[in-house]
């Protein structure tokens, strides 16, 4: 059974969790992380810049308070580390969450396309994110991080590239997957995995938020992969989460054994980080999963 937080107080009672909120990080992200040009006002943009950090790290901090306690039961370490992160995949927040097998088996065309727009609007890029947190990294977590980098990439081929893939199922299920469009809570989970991938404040953390993206995708994958072949998608058009239910499976095992026991044997400290990372990432994901639940299902 999974593990569920109780998080209705934070939500009543923060200002992060909301629609306003959530969209003007997700516009400041898409303008700050595009390439660009020097302007001549770079100072009041550097100030507004300033003032976006602020708020983003006060958001990602309401998420550590949410999750601390669990975190700082766990083991630090290494091998009793791994073992406690891997049974995240059976115990963590959202996990075993009833959308999933619905998705496969029961919805709509229009159920399905709704729940991709949503998660093609709050993908905050893989790649982009493994790239950031890879920074100075010690040198066997970052050739692991760089060989996952090079799978995100297609291994120098633009037709296995996985952001790609992607973009080309949003042009065969017809979605417009914009900001304006996207429910806070999908948002909230694209923004928060990008502070902890570009504040190198929160390095760790994001090694332990992507490490469980691989270790939990898998089996939601292919459960939407099912649920695409069964509205009658080709193996071509699903492509993205046939791709992702089997080869995240071996992207979690080397992220465990290259990346998480190395960096925490070094230094313990990091095995608390790496946890918060996770389990906040957890926790957004299994906000996502109640918000479309309930758009589906008026009784969840």
């Amino acid at each position: 059974m999974a593990t569920h937080f109780n998080t209705d107080t934070y939500r009543q009672s923060s200002q992060f969790l909301t629609d306003s909120f959530q969209r003007g990080l997700a516009r400041w992200n898409r303008e700050r992380l595009s390439p660009q040009f020097p302007e001549a006002d770079w100072s009041a943009v550097l100030e507004r810049d300033t003032r976006m950090l602020r708020l983003e790290g006060a958001y990602i901090e309401e998420l550590r308070r949410e999750i601390a306690a669990e975190a700082a039961r766990v083991p630090t370490e290494p091998q009793a580390f791994v073992a406690w992160f891997e049974n995240l995949k059976e115990v963590g927040p959202g996990q075993g969450d009833a959308l999933f097998p619905w998705l496969a088996d029961e919805a709509t065309r229009d159920e399905l396309r709704w729940f991709f727009e949503q998660e093609a609007a709050g993908e905050a890029g893989f790649d982009d994110l493994v790239a950031y947190t890879q920074v100075k990294l010690p040198a066997q977590a970052k050739l692991e991080l760089a060989r996952n980098y090079w799978d995100e990439m297609g291994r120098g081929n633009a037709k296995g590239m996985h952001g790609p893939m992607l973009d080309a199922l949003v042009e065969t299920l017809e979605v417009d997957p914009v900001i304006e469009n996207t429910v806070w809570e999908s948002l909230a989970l694209a923004n928060a995995m990008t502070a902890m991938a570009t504040s190198r404040r929160y390095a760790w953390h994001s090694v332990g938020a992507l490490g469980v993206i691989e270790l939990t995708a898998p089996g939601r994958s292919a459960m939407v992969a099912k649920g695409l072949r069964r509205i009658g998608l080709s193996e071509k058009q699903r492509r993205y989460f046939d791709l992702h239910a089997v080869l995240d499976i071996k992207h979690s095992e080397d992220w465990n054994r290259e990346a998480l026991i190395p960096l925490i044997a070094e230094d313990p400290r990091r095995a608390t980080a790496i946890a918060e990372g996770a389990l906040m990432r957890l926790t957004c994901g299994a906000r996502c999963f109640e918000r479309y639940r309930a758009k589906f299902w008026e009784s969840c």
